[in-house]
């Protein structure tokens, strides 16, 4: 027998905890699942509840590096490579979105949020794909785990998710020092000393 989808262990995992859902997975224009109602703005208690929506995505075998060079072997358990066009659909319903990840081979589950997508280091790459005797490329971004939330059950997951899209206000608006720590980058400090008489002068200048 084999091992159940992730997508079927998601919707039995909505089901034992009440969650209201609606599955996209056949609609290749929305994202795999939307969660209803869930979230409230953690700074906002009156504010109405808001949706969440995943693009889900397995890993189920090792990737042949031999086929794809960029990726070191010694980095390939740390990889995953997902379509850019499924990144793009997520950053559409941003702030409310992001990936989440099973991989059969680690036995965990990864989390990147929008923020994770849009400002961690990654690597595009364009893959050959051939239908019906045309060839074109499929758009690939080359993903480290190390850059997500890494969590060993769905309980622990969606904790991090939640609370992550729930404090949004202050990651998204407020937040003035670069987000994340993230694997393979090093955030330099540069420029001078920002002052508080520089901020009334652009104000002064530019409105």
């Amino acid at each position: 027998m084999g091992i159940e989808s992730f997508e079927q262990e998601l919707k039995s995992y909505f089901k034992l905890r009440k969650y209201d859902f609606i599955d996209n997975s056949s609609d290749y224009k929305k994202l795999d699942f939307t969660l209803k109602d869930i979230i409230r703005d953690v700074n906002n208690i009156d504010a109405p509840l808001r949706n969440i929506y995943l693009e889900v995505k397995e890993k189920r075998q090792k990737y042949n590096t031999t086929n794809w060079p960029l990726i070191c072997d010694n980095d390939e358990k740390h990889t995953f490579i997902v379509d850019e066009l499924s990144t793009r659909k997520i950053l559409a319903y941003a702030p409310y979105s992001g990936l989440l990840i099973r991989d059969y081979l680690t036995h965990q589950y990864y989390w990147y949020s929008i923020l994770d997508l849009f400002l961690m280091p990654k690597l595009r790459v364009n893959r050959p794909i051939k239908k019906h005797d045309v060839l074109s490329m499929k758009g690939k971004l080359i993903l480290d785990y190390r850059n997500s939330v890494e969590a060993d059950s769905l309980d622990k997951v969606f904790e991090v998710i939640i609370a992550h899209i729930s404090n949004r206000v202050y990651t998204y608006t407020e937040m003035k020092e670069c987000y994340g720590k993230f694997i393979n980058e090093e955030i330099l400090e540069q420029g001078i000393v920002r002052k508080a008489e520089h901020w009334d002068i652009d104000v002064t200048e530019t409105r």
